[in-house]
């Protein structure tokens, strides 16, 4: 899938708002064909980050590359090839989906058809209907096509599926999945865990304005939680003994009939081989593997957030649109 070349190069990031630092020296690079993600709690510097990617703010420390360009200096030519959907975007409630695909379409030299990311996003139907008449999931049907309007090498999704509902939000994630395989390279950033794991091929777990991993998501769940449990119901008395002097076992605890053994490794085939070699039936077998969550809590000491509002910052709110200057 990767072609091994660098997109996105950020070396020693950092961000202040007035004494708030919101990014320190963070680090990490975007490979071409990649869907990357980027984790964190809320106030974590996630939309910081990208905001300095994309040039809407301006880092205090730190380099900055994006398919070469510096996002500060070269700006308006690293805009028309790159697609932004932004945390919080707003377009004008009574603009047609035809006129804001039109109108963003006139930003570039080189547009994609908007007729055709209207059949290929599922809005032909929607067409000439007001953008506040559109339903959540149509709404970000039209911001996926608007960041895509200008044929960008790059696009960046910052919350995209922020108070859809599950179908729709499963929905989108295969407009995301569509993206990628059209050849474009997406920054992806979410609180959403299923949404990580299932899209993502790396991701960056931001705490505190801090890179706490960088790796796949199978890979951050091994690194930061390596135990699982097996847990059963022995068919006769069991000797804890057996399950203690096995490599893969860290722990036993037995309540009432029930057997619980936490440890790491290919745990659940040594625990089964052992019961088998000792005519022990179990029943009830039940295998509990550490999730991202697990891994999520583990790198940053919290819980994933429902929600996320933008990071602080002496220039207010983000900007609402994407778009390039002219």
């Amino acid at each position: 899938m990767l072609n091994g070349m660098a997109v996105i190069e950020v070396r020693n990031l950092r961000k202040e708002y007035g004494r708030q630092v919101a990014v320190d020296d963070v680090s990490f690079t975007v490979e071409s064909g990649e869907i990357f993600g980027i984790l964190g709690p809320n106030g974590a510097g996630k939309t910081t980050t990208v905001e300095c990617v994309e040039g809407l703010r301006r880092p205090d420390a730190g380099r900055v590359r994006v398919l070469g360009l510096d996002p500060v200096t070269e700006g308006r030519r690293l805009r028309r090839r790159i697609g932004v959907q932004l945390q919080e975007s707003h377009i004008p409630e009574r603009l047609k989906v035809w006129e804001a695909l039109d109108l963003y379409g006139s930003f570039y030299e080189r547009p994609a058809d908007w007729r055709r990311l209207l059949a290929d996003w599922g809005l032909s139907g929607k067409r000439d209907t007001p953008f506040a008449k559109l339903s959540g999931g149509q709404k970000q049907r039209l911001f996926i096509a608007l960041a895509l309007v200008g044929s960008p090498e790059l696009v960046v999704l910052d919350e995209l599926t922020t108070g859809l509902d599950p179908q729709a939000r499963r929905d989108t994630w295969d407009l995301i999945e569509r993206i990628r395989a059209a050849g474009v390279t997406v920054v992806l950033v979410t609180h959403f865990m299923e949404e990580a794991e299932r899209l993502c091929d790396r991701l960056m777990v931001i705490d505190a304005g801090r890179v706490a991993a960088i790796d796949s998501p199978a890979g951050l769940i091994s690194r930061s939680v390596p135990e699982q449990r097996v847990r059963f119901r022995p068919s006769i008395p069991l000797d804890e003994r057996l399950l203690t002097a096995l490599p893969e076992v860290t722990r036993v605890s037995v309540n009432g009939p029930r057997v619980e053994v936490s440890g790491t490794g290919n745990l659940l085939h040594a625990v089964t081989s052992v019961l088998a070699r000792h005519q022990i039936i179990a029943t009830d077998l039940r295998v509990d593997q550490p999730s991202l969550d697990d891994a999520f809590v583990a790198l940053t000491g919290t819980r994933p957030h429902l929600s996320e509002g933008p990071d602080p910052g002496p220039e207010g709110p983000s900007p609402s649109t994407g778009h390039p200057s002219r």
